[in-house]
């Protein structure tokens, strides 16, 4: 059974059938979902929808992969996406910011508490309610390290479709919820998507792409999240505190990859039957409200003790996709490394809790 969006219907109206032709090639597939992306960046921008080049081709992906379109988005293409929102988000460092450091150990406090009381919330109510077993509630009610989290499923024989469109409502939940919310706190959300600034001279930008990849591969060997994104984000960073070439990324290379981000929210997605969707799209909606009233929750009480706006350490502690968050930090003019490090210390907690955790699901 496949779900049927307007988006995805063939000549007679109905679904995509068996006999719908397809490119085959990994980049000609590219193409096809960055152009539903687009669509849905237009459509989104229409309604008036914050941050539109991120929310809208999410949504559009997402509909279209469970109308049964083989979309995905080209792993050089990803990273190459990765590496320009990765600068885009080092440009916006400021030394200011940086004088906020020693405060900074509250909030990684909290995100242990956030992220153990989520997880402990989540197990409940999956097992429980919805029928999950305790070592799959665990999984599913993971507040991110999806990668971490479906290798664990697959080695210890769980349902991992089960476990992935629960994650997957979650990532686009988040992505839908976090700029409404901002919005709703006051935040202007019209604002412009990479810091100010002048462009950076493209031979700026190709010498701190190439000082980047070198950057990511270092922090792959130390088993960094992330590493293109992290590692193009410190270069950008350097460069912009160190006054040797202060700048911005320009437009017309952010907003592509803003779009192929929400789509590559949006392509998790991609496979996935309705009967599955529907199956589990309640265990979805339960887990990120968890995640959700914790975070925010946990977000307002740092806020007061560190005295910054509520919508930013909203943004910090979201259990949404690292990069999509940090990438949401710019539009909300959060500081990048605040951000950063407080998505890093959540998925090194997740790195030591689920194991422990999971040890005790199975005894």
């Amino acid at each position: 059974m496949r779900f049927s969006c307007w988006l995805c219907k063939g000549r007679d109206g109905s679904g995509l059938s068996m006999n719908t032709t397809f490119p085959r090639s990994s980049l000609a597939r590219t193409g096809l979902t960055l152009a539903v992306a687009l669509v849905g960046a237009a459509l989104a921008r229409a309604l008036n929808m914050p941050v539109f080049m991120l929310t809208g081709p999410a949504v559009a992906v997402s509909l279209c992969g469970l109308g049964g379109m083989p979309l995905e988005i080209d792993p050089r293409v990803r990273n190459l996406c990765f590496m320009v929102l990765g600068m885009t988000v080092g440009s916006g460092f400021d030394p200011d910011a940086l004088g906020a450091m020693v405060r900074w150990p509250l909030a990684f406090a909290g995100i242990f508490l956030v992220t153990w009381g989520t997880m402990v919330g989540a197990r409940a109510i999956l097992s429980r309610g919805f029928g999950f077993t305790p070592y799959a509630a665990l999984l599913a009610g993971s507040p991110g390290h999806l990668s971490f989290v479906i290798a664990m499923a697959e080695g210890s024989g769980q349902d991992v479709v089960r476990i992935s469109v629960v994650q997957s409502v979650r990532l686009l939940l988040l992505t839908l919820v976090v700029p409404f919310v901002a919005v709703a706190l006051g935040v202007d959300m019209g604002a412009a998507l990479a810091p100010a600034g002048a462009g950076w001279p493209l031979w700026t930008i190709a010498l701190m792409g190439g000082a980047a990849w070198i950057a990511a591969q270092g922090l792959e060997r130390l088993r960094v999240p992330a590493p293109l994104l992290i590692g193009a984000m410190l270069v950008s960073g350097i460069f912009q505190l160190s006054g040797v070439q202060s700048g911005a990324m320009p437009d017309w290379m952010v907003m592509p990859a803003y779009l192929a981000l929400g789509a590559l929210i949006g392509t998790r997605f991609a496979g996935v039957q309705l009967a599955e969707f529907l199956r589990d799209l309640g265990a979805g909606l339960a887990v990120t409200g968890i995640a959700v009233a914790a975070s925010a929750i946990a977000a307002f009480v740092i806020a007061v003790a560190l005295g910054m706006p509520p919508s930013h350490v909203l943004v910090a502690f979201a259990p949404g996709g690292l990069e999509t968050m940090i990438a949401m930090g710019v539009v909300l003019g959060v500081a990048p490394g605040f951000v950063a490090a407080c998505h890093i210390t959540r998925l090194l907690v997740l790195s030591v809790l689920l194991p422990l955790m999971a040890r005790r699901s199975i005894s």
